[in-house]
């Protein structure tokens, strides 16, 4: 049978979103690798799955990476969802809850569905939290070689895993070379996205992104919340941080406890089905 979708971006990150009373509420990784793959499928960096019920949200949503392993929390993802549920009639601009693997979280859509306030959870930076491998602690300011170079390194959980390293210059030559052996290093066991983080001042900071199971990444909500709350936990950065990316700038508050609160676009790109052949590719 064919399979109806939504395609849609934020800040170029950009994912399908599939109804879970016509696709099923899990996905094969094989069926999710053809959908996402840029030559054979649709082609974007994940596929959101709902809504799902769940007892203590009022949706839920299943995120799947394109090489058909499942995420935790996006950020960009969360932002999509909720301006899916927004055109498809089930919320308005009220605020409404969305169960994720990494968590609750609340969400509002404001200016037509066009912007979206997320409110991520609260980052850890413990060890056991994230998970990092090694004795119990608050993994700030430690060192790991990658290709010969040392670097350090800080890593946090916003519901997903982040390693945070901070540089003088990002780029995304960097970005792409690093990112791949920093994501498998057997120091984190479930994999790791990775941020490398450039300061720019105390409202702003600049990242380049590899992301745990879709590679270089114009921009991640959850990448911008975990480093914002890096540069303000290493008294970088205030309370309100401007995070930019290749793809644009999402807006992230750090409160006291590390709680996030994001704000950033949404583009509705497309609508359409994808064919039963297509489905039916082993890519």
């Amino acid at each position: 049978m064919p399979l109806r979708f939504w395609k849609y971006h934020g800040l170029g990150n950009d994912y399908v979103v599939l109804d879970a009373a016509e696709a099923g509420e899990t996905m094969e990784p094989a069926r999710v690798r053809v959908i996402c793959h840029r030559n054979y499928g649709v082609g974007s960096d994940g596929i959101l799955l709902g809504p799902l019920p769940a007892e203590e949200a009022e949706f839920g949503v299943r995120i799947y990476n394109p090489d058909g392993s499942e995420a935790e929390k996006s950020g960009n993802g969360l932002r999509i969802f909720s301006r899916w549920l927004f055109d498809t009639g089930r919320v308005g601009e009220d605020e409404f809850t969305i169960w994720t693997l990494g968590g609750l979280v609340r969400s509002r859509v404001s200016d037509g569905g066009r912007q979206v306030t997320v409110e991520m959870g609260r980052v850890s930076f413990h060890s056991a939290d994230i998970p990092v491998g090694g004795p119990p602690r608050e993994v700030i300011n430690e060192e790991i070689e990658v290709c010969g170079q040392v670097l350090t390194f800080c890593a946090a959980t916003v519901g997903n895993p982040h390693c945070v390293i901070p540089r003088a210059e990002v780029s995304a030559e960097e970005a792409r070379a690093l990112g791949p052996h920093i994501e498998t290093d057997p120091r984190f066991p479930n994999r790791t996205n990775v941020q490398f983080m450039q300061v720019l001042d105390p409202a702003s900071i600049r990242i380049e992104i590899w992301e745990r199971g879709a590679g270089y990444t114009l921009a991640s909500g959850s990448s911008a919340s975990a480093a914002a709350a890096v540069a303000r936990r290493l008294g970088q950065c205030d309370r309100r941080v401007a995070v930019h990316m290749p793809g644009g700038r999402l807006d992230i508050t750090v409160a006291d406890d590390f709680a996030i609160t994001m704000t950033g676009p949404v583009t509705r790109v497309a609508e359409g089905t994808v064919a039963e052949e297509a489905l039916a590719q082993d890519v």
